[in-house]
């Protein structure tokens, strides 16, 4: 139960003075959530668009529950910021709800058989921008902060609404939760008028007024806007004489919505179309937001309209569908009521609730691969529903018409009885393997983010780190919770530890289990979901990190991993009641100790393996000796102790590891720690005497370190033990000590039980929790206070006031050629370029990790750990080896990683390529997990990595890695590889420049680049601060260098520093300012042989290098900092590889042209890939595009790239080349024809000639013959040349390429 310390009396909650702003509402209605927790539950269905949360009062019997029986209701306010009494009287309507709970009869029977859900403010954004006094609204505070008007932007029947959901975070709320809770009956407050307004609210014709636009239940729709109306005084006059339209007048209150005017997009249509729901709206007050002295009398106005209003949903028809052969519940079965066309369908206990005015139907229950069933003559009369409960009976052998039976009225009471549940199937743990470190890193990023609708879509996982074991491995800890960042006041904070002993590793592969099991099944699990939004579970894997990864697995009784580094036994390390602990505290400990003296915790477990048994305190006593030491909550202990053990069946049995002690015993599976044996210095007996937390230690079983095969076992074996044991932590007495004076908390008061030895304190908000088993118990709570000899203690409050703007964005004005989807994407492209849409991806992406420096082999144990973690998006590629045989590492991530998809642009992220500079390996690594963890969480994330091809390369230098040093901000030590060579001096291309054959860790990325198919890539290095273009080599002229300088601009503008200019590193040449960071690189260092000159003249593809820093290797500490600086700029790259220009090169059959030279501006070249796709990135700006073929004439076209819109797509379509060097074909072959026989005739005339005079020319011929030598020596000395043009040929290439000659070729 829930005791609830005063002192004095109860704050005064109802104020009838003033209007509450957010801050206020909010206080008031957790207050009042901690006062009535029997009735009320205060949750939250998502978020605004400036982050405030959308609260919702549930007001029922059992509230943290889902019971069958009950039908839901709710209520809906403020959905426009400016019309504010509705919020108002909805928070007055929580209060006067539970207040009179259990004193007013009428009350009383309404929330206990109805399920009530109160929205005070679904617009809380724009009631902050309203103004008190603002009687017409206009648009101030109407829409919210994205200047969206709620109630124009549902689903419409008539329309599409094209709306982008980030638009409309508030909307989206609201839908999934009607979706999720098929209500039966909704009210929608508004203000500017006084009438009930009813369905539907458009028509197809969107005539503006004066068209009555009926639904089916037009009726049952008046029926309810009347009950509403005619109990309030000013509403049932139908005469609200508003002062801006005095003659405006509504018949009995009520009008038909499109009739009044036509609202498309409105929420009542949505609710009745889509979710099960009768839904009307009431417009309460001619002024939209009165004054504060107005708010008593329209709470009294709409006090018994609103009660009233949650009556009638429970009239008509109301009952059961359950299945014939088993009698489980059937839910989704269609509820058909004969005469009138729409639906509804039954709820997860198979219960519906069928609204009707009185009168006799035929009503149906149909349900896919069950015999439909209708029953006739159902009589409907005023008051209480008419129960009617059907059997469906599975499709077999038997008439498929369904069965038809005559209604008889049921003689037991109207509260229908449900029908036997099904068994709910819980989604179990798919990932039954052994976890090293970085393994069970990247498991525990990947379930960072938990979603369900039940908490707004937003994440329950929240990954923290107590502190670093003595090997500088961080100790996780996860937290599952409806709202996991903070504590909540009134609910318990609970905790696992697991593999204390670093060799004992069940317990940690369980709790990565539980992890999933809870992430997985939030929200579809009713225990799960009652868990998580009743606890805070904090879940620590491993405490002893350190000493598992020297564990073996297959261990069974060994001590090898059991202590941590420092060969100190964990569980033999806490300071001890009754013996001095000498050895030194060790980290893990510290860090432990610290973690629970932050934290109310109030229950834990200890999972430890090498038995099977739960042992409780106290584990040693003061002798030292093997006998009971009972501490003074011993029943306590033994209660929770057992609750696990039942919960597991060989544990409970008491017989452990008969092979291995075959004399063991413990009575249903629990033991006292000090009857088992002394353990002096353990972790349980330390939380009992210093904190307020209960800790028992489980023994998980006799195998210390299981095969791996094994572990599904150990989770059957468990699963229903550990949840069980979580529930332990709400028994006993709960509540909160409250100063009257202002109703805040008491932190450090002390909850006494008499007879129980044993205190405990409150928490900071003044909550406690304090177990006991059944029974009747004399509780005190006291406090202590220290008043200063003279004067008073001043305690001042400083507060900064926060503004935030509201975010609006610029009209889109698509091209009305393109496809939608490409349309979509330009859309997509232009949010991220423009304003502040990359800074808010990062602010939406935020991340928790632990940065430290990672050799080979554990750089390839997390690369790995990524593929297992995340198969459908990564693939693991070696690109070769090493000197020193180190695997030169490739990891893509994309939708599809297997498949080549050509169309897709594809970029190539390298580090490493200096050993000693290993920042950029720790921030690729970085973004490998970010892109990974948050794809299918973040949307936008999730998109870029289905439309791009990312190719990471961590470290291309692994061996020169390996001898590097932290801290070493100009040490050359690691630079170079295991031969002694700079790779960046290594990449040639043709075999002219190249002196010795090319290191295999060069030859391995040269294979990659001359792949072709980048579109970008983008190399990190170290030590300066700068972003770098090609090229690095001398005296060389840059095509294209308009846009290699864009692409560093683009990444040096997106870094906090870097766009400065100012590189700040006293080591090298670059002190003076460099314009915006951005440096053509051979001004900073000239060399041959750089990676980006061979990407650019042989692999087509721009490259820039990025300096992330002036320290080569600078402290692990620094890398959370560098991550912080480059993440935004390393997603602009992501965004940058979408721009430029694209398209496909084809016949004019459609046939796609492979390897179609592109030439860009008359120089830089690139080829078409498979399907005829190319993609080249281009500065802003007009550019020439050139195509060429061999075959086909050559085409042309301009194209204009923009800077912050997506490439848009080009199809050149090539025709045959009929031409003959360059002129028409039929004028080449007349003029070879005629040239043919001009050539013949001549010869001819020659030959006639020749013949008539050969005997004079005999006597010419033989004078030279006799200087034939002389002559063959002055031809054989023309040819060959002097010596020196030799030597010239020989350094000179004056070969040309195919594509140059192709291209030559064309130019002519």
């Amino acid at each position: 139960f829930s005791l609830l310390v005063y002192f004095l009396s109860s704050p005064k909650v109802e104020d009838y003075t003033k209007y509450y702003n957010y801050v206020q509402m909010t206080r008031l209605l957790k207050f009042m959530a901690l006062k009535y927790p029997h009735i009320a539950n205060l949750s939250s269905i998502g978020q605004s668009v400036q982050g405030r949360e959308l609260w919702v009062m549930r007001i029922t019997k059992d509230p943290n529950a889902d019971v069958p029986g009950k039908p839901k209701c709710k209520y809906v306010g403020n959905m426009h910021g400016d019309e504010t009494i509705s919020r108002q009287v909805l928070v007055y309507l929580v209060e006067y709800l539970l207040t009179r709970y259990g004193e007013d009869p009428r009350i009383t029977e309404l929330v206990t058989r109805t399920d009530i859900y109160i929205m005070p403010s679904m617009n809380p954004d724009g009631f902050e921008m309203s103004r008190e006094g603002d009687c017409s609204g206009g648009a101030v505070g109407r829409s919210n902060a994205r200047n969206m008007d709620l109630n124009r932007s549902f689903p419409d029947q008539f329309d599409k609404i094209n709306i982008q959901q980030e638009d409309i975070p508030e909307v989206t709320a609201v839908i999934k939760w009607i979706l999720e809770k098929k209500f039966v009956l909704s009210g929608n407050l508004h203000g500017g008028t006084v009438v009930a307004s009813y369905p539907f609210d458009d028509s197809a014709s969107h005539i503006m007024q004066g068209h009555y636009s009926r639904s089916v239940d037009d009726n049952l729709f008046k029926h309810l806007a009347l009950t509403y109306a005619k109990n309030h005084p000013v509403m049932r006059t139908g005469e609200p004489k508003c002062p801006d339209t005095p003659d405006e007048t509504f018949e009995d209150g009520i009008v038909n919505g499109a009739k009044w005017y036509d609202v498309p997009g409105g929420m009542q249509d949505y609710n009745y179309l889509n979710g099960n729901c009768l839904e009307i709206t009431m417009e309460l007050s001619c002024c939209k937001f009165p004054p504060a002295s107005e708010l008593k009398k329209e709470w009294d106005y709409n006090r018994e309209s609103l009660i009233a209003y949650l009556e009638q949903v429970h009239i008509g028809v109301r009952g059961y569908v359950k299945e014939a052969t088993n009698g489980t519940a059937l839910p989704d079965v269609r509820i058909m009521v004969a005469g009138i066309n729409h639906n509804l369908t039954t709820a997860q206990f198979g219960d519906y609730y069928r609204l009707l005015l009185p009168g006799t139907y035929n009503v149906s229950a149909i349900a896919t691969g069950y015999m439909s069933m209708t029953v006739v003559g159902v009589q409907v009369v005023e008051g209480k529903a008419t129960e009617l409960n059907f059997t469906l009976a599975p499709l077999g052998n038997e008439p498929t018409g369904g069965i038809t039976i005559p209604f008889t009225p049921t003689t037991t009471t109207t509260e229908a009885r449900p029908p036997a549940q099904p068994e709910h199937q819980p989604i179990q743990p798919q990932d039954f393997r052994h976890h090293h470190y970085n393994d069970m890193e990247l498991f525990l990023l990947k379930h960072l983010k938990c979603y369900s609708s039940n908490n707004g879509f937003r994440s329950i996982a929240h990954l923290y780190s107590i502190g670093k074991s003595a090997e500088d491995r961080e100790l996780y800890v996860m937290v599952i919770s409806d709202n996991p960042t903070v504590h909540e006041p009134g609910e318990p904070e609970f905790k696992y530890i697991a593999n204390m002993h670093g060799n004992e590793v069940v317990g940690r592969e369980l709790l990565l289990n539980l992890i999933e099991y809870l992430c997985r099944n939030y929200g579809s699990d009713p225990e799960v979901t009652q868990l998580v939004n009743t606890t805070r579970i904090h879940i620590m894997p491993s405490m002893n990190p350190d000493g598992y990864e020297i564990a073996r697995e297959g261990d069974v009784r060994g001590y090898t991993g059991r202590n941590n580094s420092n060969n100190f036994d964990l569980n033999r390390n806490f300071p001890d009641q009754f013996t001095t602990i000498t050895e030194p505290r060790q980290p893990e400990t510290i860090a432990v100790m610290n973690w629970l003296k932050m934290n109310p915790f109030v229950l834990s477990a200890n999972l430890h393996g090498g038995s099977l048994v739960v042992n409780y305190p106290y584990d040693d006593d003061k002798q030292g000796r093997t006998e009971y030491s009972k501490c003074p909550d011993d029943k306590v202990f033994k209660q929770v102790a057992r609750a696990y053990s039942q919960e597991n069946t060989l544990m409970h049995k008491g017989h452990p590891c008969e092979d291995l002690y075959r004399s063991e015993f413990f009575e249903d599976g629990i033991t006292n720690g000090a009857n088992w044996y002394n353990v002096p210095g353990g972790m349980q007996d330390w939380n009992y005497l210093n904190t307020n937390c209960f800790e028992v230690t489980i023994e998980l079983g006799c195998v210390k370190y299981p095969k791996a095969q094994h572990l599904p076992l150990y989770w059957d074996q468990n699963r229903r033990a550990l949840l069980q044991y979580i529930h332990q932590v709400h028994r006993g007495v709960k509540g909160m000590v409250i100063n009257i004076k202002d109703g805040t908390g008491i932190p450090n008061a002390t909850i006494t039980v008499e007879e129980i030895d044993h205190q405990i304190t409150t928490n900071l908000a003044g909550d406690y929790w304090r177990l006991l088993v059944p029974g009747t118990y004399h509780l005190t709570a006291s406090i202590y206070a220290t008043v200063p000899e003279e004067g008073v203690e001043l305690v001042d409050f400083r507060l900064t006031r926060v503004h935030s703007d509201p975010n609006g964005q610029a009209p889109m004005d698509p091209r009305a050629t393109q496809d939608p989807a490409e349309v979509v994407f330009q859309s997509f492209i232009k949010d991220l370029s423009l304003g502040q849409g990359l800074e808010q991806l990062v602010q939406s992406t935020a991340t928790e990790s632990s940065f430290r420096y990672r050799r080979y082999k554990e750089l390839s144990e997390f690369l790995r750990g990524l593929t297992f973690n995340f198969p459908k998006i990564t693939s693991l590629h070696s690109l070769g080896q090493s000197v020193e045989y180190r695997t030169i590492w490739a990891l893509e991530i994309s939708n599809k990683p297997d498949e080549p998809e050509t169309a897709e642009p594809k970029i190539r992220l390298v580090g490493g390529i200096h050993g000693n500079a290993p920042v950029g390996t720790e921030l690729l690594l970085e973004f490998a997990a970010f892109l990974c963890i948050n794809y299918g969480k973040n949307p936008t994330i999730t998109r870029l990595i289905n439309e791009t091809r990312i190719v990471i390369l961590p470290s291309i230098n692994p061996d020169g890695r390996e001898l590097a040093r932290e801290k070493q901000c100009t040490s050359t030590v690691g630079m170079t590889n295991t031969h002694g060579k700079d790779l960046d001096t290594d990449f040639f291309g043709n075999a002219s420049q190249r002196v010795v054959e090319a290191q295999p860790e060069t030859r391995a990325v040269m294979d990659l680049i001359l792949e072709r198919g980048f579109t970008l890539s983008v190399a990190l290095d170290g030590g300066s601060l700068l972003a770098t273009y090609p090229y690095d080599k001398p005296v060389q002229p840059v095509e294209n260098e308009e846009t290699l300088k864009y692409l560093a601009n683009v990444y040096a503008r997106n870094h906090p520093k870097m766009h400065l200019g100012d590189t700040g590193c006293p080591s090298n040449d670059q002190m003076g300012n460099i314009p915006d960071g951005v440096l053509r690189a051979a001004e900073r260092q000239s060399h041959m042989g750089s990676m980006k000159d061979f990407s650019v003249d042989f692999g087509h593809c721009p490259e820039i290098t990025v300096y992330t820093g002036c320290c080569l290797f600078p402290p692990a500490e620094q890398l959370a900092t560098l991550w912080a600086e480059n993440r935004k700029a390393l997603l602009s790259m992501l965004v940058e590889v979408h721009k430029g220009v694209r398209g496909v090169v084809k016949d004019k059959s459609g046939k796609p042209i492979v390897g179609a030279m592109i030439v860009l501006n008359g120089g830089v070249r690139v080829f078409t890939a498979e399907g005829g796709y190319f993609h080249a990135l281009l500065a802003p700006g007009n550019h020439n595009i050139e195509a060429v073929a061999d075959g086909y004439q050559q085409q042309r076209q301009e194209v204009v790239v923009s800077s912050y819109e997506a490439a848009s797509s080009i199809i050149i379509e090539f025709d045959m080349d009929n031409r003959i060097f360059g002129l028409p074909r039929e004028f080449v072959v007349a003029t070879a024809a005629a040239s043919m026989t001009a050539l013949v005739v001549t010869a001819c005339i020659i030959w006639c000639v020749c013949s008539a005079k050969s005997n004079q020319q005999k006597d010419g011929f033989h004078r030279l013959r006799q200087h034939r030598d002389d002559y063959e020596d002055e031809i054989r000395l023309t040819s060959m040349g002097s010596k020196k043009s030799l030597l010239s040929n020989e350094f000179q290439d004056e070969s040309e390429s195919d594509e140059d000659t192709l291209y030559a070729n064309w130019k002519l």
